[in-house]
């Protein structure tokens, strides 16, 4: 029983008040921490896939300070109202949508000059005052970054899942190591990447050309354990559509791109049913004196692993060459004596160690602690 004066959901605590989230089963938050990744055109299209599926889907756009939901999309009415105090969403293609950039005062296209503050109340207004009604999944377009508005949005509503968006670009991949360490950090799992212009297919030779470089996506797999990636083309018609105001899984369903973001509804939702039945708890990584690396999971078995070969077995860039994949790390270099500092979970498929050589920077996924950990007698 909940003691008196205390909320029973603190992730949450305008859950009572929000009377318009009440009925939304999963809030999947689109994220890139980067603005021009694209991130906006794969959230309405992984909508439209969900939809695709026969659920009820809702999607809003929580960038006050470029809202792009507008743009991609057209509904035929775009009228706001009230009904009961409360704000009733737009429709479009069996879309609930919400934005902005829908508002009567942003009608021009005129800048929203709002400070912090005033941007969290805007998208708390907005969000959690609208009449979403019974929906399986609201996509939630966060705008970019990392700051005080994608951490408020983040604790104000209980997000079920995030799903990030990157280019190949180092720096891209760089912002994704933050993002997936903010949603960690506020205990949402993030259960898919998507690297968005990844590649361009040529007309003439029908061969893939990565126009602005490769391995970034694998480099996350690999130290993340990311286990739903996926590379998105640079499809010149997804613009074109956009820009019509069509998203590409309903105006051309059969497109190569379109079965991508079907596949990447296909995981999402997977992965939710996965968090939402309990499965996905991550097992407990302790060092234990005399036992070495212990490794527990949620079924209650446990494996051990030597220090020093978890050490030898490092996969990030100073130990191993991201172009060749060859090691960089002399094993012989590693003391046997060796121990871990501090081992700290990072994201949703991997722990952090911190050794006591100074190595900072090992991630391990779960899944090569299960291949290098042998059971306990």
């Amino acid at each position: 029983m909940t003691p008196p004066n205390q909320n029973p959901n603190p992730r949450n605590p305008l859950k009572p008040k929000a009377a318009g989230l009440q009925n939304v089963t999963n809030l999947i938050a689109v994220s890139s921490c980067k603005g021009g990744v694209g991130k906006s055109t794969v959230a309405v299209n992984l909508a439209a896939a969900l939809s695709k599926t026969g659920a009820r889907v809702g999607l809003f756009d929580a960038d006050v300070y470029g809202p792009s939901l507008p743009t991609i999309v057209r509904p035929k009415t775009t009228e706001l109202y009230t009904q009961n105090e409360q704000i009733i969403p737009l429709e479009f293609e069996g879309l609930k949508l919400m934005s902005f950039g829908f508002v009567p005062t942003m009608s021009g296209n005129r800048a929203a000059i709002l400070r912090g503050p005033m941007v969290s109340q805007v998208i708390n207004q907005l969000l959690t005052g609208t009449n979403w009604g019974e929906l399986d999944h609201l996509v939630i377009d966060m705008p970019p970054g990392t700051g005080d508005v994608q951490l408020t949005l983040t604790q104000i509503i209980p997000l079920t899942a995030a799903v990030i968006v990157t280019t190949p670009q180092e720096l891209s991949f760089t912002d994704v190591v933050k993002g997936i360490q903010m949603f960690h950090q506020l205990k949402v799992p993030t259960v898919a990447v998507v690297e968005n212009m990844s590649y361009f297919v040529c007309d003439q030779c029908e061969k893939r050309h990565y126009l602005f470089g490769r391995g970034a996506l694998d480099r996350l797999v690999r130290q993340f354990g990311i286990q739903n990636a996926f590379e998105l083309p640079l499809v010149p018609k997804i613009s074109e559509l956009s820009d019509a105001g069509k998203p590409m899984v309903l105006e051309q369903p059969d497109h190569e791109a379109s079965n991508l973001f079907i596949k990447i509804a296909d995981a999402t939702i997977r992965e939710v049913e996965r968090i939402r039945q309990g499965t996905t708890l991550p097992p407990k990584v302790s060092f234990i004196i005399g036992r070495g690396i212990v490794v527990q999971w949620p079924s209650g078995e446990e494996q051990e692993i030597h220090p020093a070969d978890l050490r030898r077995r490092c996969r990030c860039a100073q130990c191993i060459n991201e172009m060749t994949g060859e090691p960089r790390l002399d094993p012989s270099s590693v003391s046997d004596d060796i121990y871990p500092d501090s081992i700290d979970p990072m994201g949703n498929y991997a722990v952090a160690v911190s050794w006591s050589d100074g190595h900072n920077s090992s991630i391990y996924p779960y899944d090569q602690l299960a291949e290098m950990a042998k059971k306990t007698e």
